[in-house]
């Protein structure tokens, strides 16, 4: 079995720099949905696994409560402890860490989240299972992963300029195996453990004044395109890049919104019974 280059910690440190600047519209509104889900009262500990740069530990911080931040990429947590240095945001610790093989003991927590990483995970029921078990009986797990690439007129577009430029760029195929697959997603979290479950759809619109802007403003946070973009010479990289922008700019509407979808899935784990 393939495994998928966006396990890999070097993939997410080539996109650390700027991260925030150029994800955040997208990113943003599924976190603070996430957090709505799980409402974590002031004071509460959380864990965010796979926290990137940080976007929800830091919405969760300014909520009043503890935040432990994690994710393998170094480069990702560097991010992060600087931006609480600077913010003076003292409830945030960042580690790094390895979200199959949590840190912390049993019942720590109570909410766990894990934005757009969990999904990626080598061993997904291993992540869900530590997920489950750093959370304190009753606590509430709430992870997101994309919906199908058909379901999203963005990742659409974007997708159609990867490969009206990079001849060989792996055209999106569904993967009803994956948490793409809400009925997939709803068993990994039964399989689990977790119960009082739901897979809930969340949309998220976005819009650009350019073609180019459209393009800075998505592939700069690009794991997958960076890591293409590295492996490739860079006058055949201009040339193609030339194109895909090209393409943008034939297919998309300045000011057009355009959408994409995930999936938030929620669980609890059981409450202790006597």
């Amino acid at each position: 079995m393939s495994v998928n280059p966006l396990a890999g910690v070097g993939a997410w440190d080539n996109v650390a720099d700027g991260y925030d600047e150029f994800a955040a519209p997208m990113m943003e509104p599924f976190a603070l949905r996430a957090l709505e889900i799980a409402d974590p009262a002031p004071g509460a500990r959380i864990v965010d696994v796979a926290t990137g740069t940080g976007l929800l530990a830091f919405a969760a911080a300014e909520r009043g409560t503890e935040v432990q931040a994690l994710d393998f990429s170094a480069a990702m947590i560097d991010r992060v402890r600087a931006r609480a240095e600077a913010k003076g945001v003292t409830d945030l610790v960042a580690v790094v860490g390895d979200g199959q093989a949590l840190p912390y003991g049993d019942d720590t927590f109570d909410a766990g989240f894990s934005m757009f990483g969990l999904m990626f995970f080598p061993d997904r029921a291993r992540g869900f299972a530590e997920l489950r078990r750093v959370l304190r009986p009753g606590g509430i797990a709430v992870v997101a992963s994309w919906a199908p690439i058909a379901e999203s007129p963005l990742m659409s577009l974007l997708f159609g300029a990867y490969q009206a430029g990079i001849p060989d760029f792996p055209a999106p195929r569904p993967n009803p195996d994956s948490l793409e697959n809400p009925e997939v997603f709803e068993s990994e979290l039964a399989a689990s453990g977790f119960t009082e479950i739901r897979v809930r759809p969340q949309s998220v619109a976005v819009a650009y004044d350019s073609a180019a802007e459209l393009w800075e403003g998505i592939t700069r946070h690009s794991a997958a395109l960076q890591l293409t973009r590295r492996r490739t010479a860079a006058a055949t990289w201009k040339a193609q890049e030339d194109i895909m922008i090209r393409y943008l700019e034939e297919n998309y509407r300045p000011g057009e919104e355009l959408s994409t979808t995930a999936w938030l899935g929620s669980g609890r784990k059981p409450a202790t019974t006597i």
